[in-house]
């Protein structure tokens, strides 16, 4: 495969996921009551909440606006001072680095989800192998090359 379509396949997931969280997150965000999504409250018995309006906000912020944000900053390659202070990896771009975050993110995202509703089902594996193809992508040779500094 070649280089810049590592760097593609990895804009996709992004962006995947950023559109699905937003469209997610945002109908629990209109729709509390989960009756957008087909989502009885009945699956919150055993949650913190009442309704889905916390889940949907942070459904919306942190997997939704947050990967689109890096998104944009991934293919301009821009530079942040603050958000280098965050960045672990030091010899890749920032972005390259939030793209792992991202990753964990979901990972920590489905594992709080499975533990509150006391379920799992194939949305949630499907949702797991996203983020960890997110990670393994974000770690190809030929997409650290392309971020590195």
């Amino acid at each position: 495969m070649e280089t810049k379509s590592f760097r593609n396949f990895l804009l996709f997931l992004l962006a995947f996921l950023g559109l699905g969280a937003i469209v997610g997150g945002g109908a629990m965000i209109i729709s509390p009551s989960g009756i957008l999504l087909g989502l009885p409250l009945s699956m919150l018995d055993k949650a913190p909440f009442n309704n889905y309006l916390i889940p949907g906000i942070i459904l919306f912020l942190c997997l939704g606006l947050f990967p689109s944000i890096i998104l944009f900053h991934l293919i301009k390659k821009t530079d942040c001072r603050m958000a280098e202070k965050f960045n672990f990896f030091k010899d890749i771009h920032w972005t390259l680095s939030y793209c792992i975050y991202i990753g964990f993110i979901l990972i920590i995202w489905i594992q709080v989800e499975m533990v509150l509703i006391q379920t799992v089902s194939w949305i949630h594996t499907f949702y797991m192998f996203l983020a960890i193809l997110i990670i393994f992508v974000s770690l190809i040779p030929q997409v650290r090359n392309i971020y590195k500094k």
